[in-house]
């Protein structure tokens, strides 16, 4: 009976942590740049999981921003990037938000910010 409440509490914590997605910042900040300057940027993860991760989508608040997701899955332990481009034509502050959704169990959702001002 141990032994099955053993492997049924491993099998659990197993199956929580399946798809992990940690990402090495949530916000960037452009600071102050200037108009039409490079506005690519890219967000960081890790795969910390024991399964393959999967980007399912990313989208933004608006169409200024451009965010666009890696095809493949990545393998437990491994980087991918999410890239943004925002256009810095438009003159101003700027707060713009980028929903990442994936397959992770802990976080299928997770927002990611861009800030700045264009001069």
């Amino acid at each position: 009976m141990k032994r099955l409440l053993s492997l049924l509490i491993l099998f659990a914590l197993n199956t929580a942590f399946a798809q992990e997605i940690s990402f090495e910042e949530q916000t960037i900040d452009f600071g102050t740049i200037e108009r039409g300057s490079d506005g690519n940027r890219i967000f960081s993860f890790t795969n910390s999981g024991v399964d393959a991760l999967m980007i399912e989508s990313v989208s933004s608040s608006c169409g200024c921003t451009i965010p666009k997701k890696p095809e493949a899955p990545i393998a437990p332990g491994e980087k991918g990037e999410i890239q943004v481009r925002y256009d810095t034509n438009r003159m101003g502050p700027f707060r713009k938000t980028i929903t990442v959704k994936s397959n992770s169990l802990a976080t299928p959702i997770v927002a990611l910010k861009i800030r700045g001002t264009v001069e």
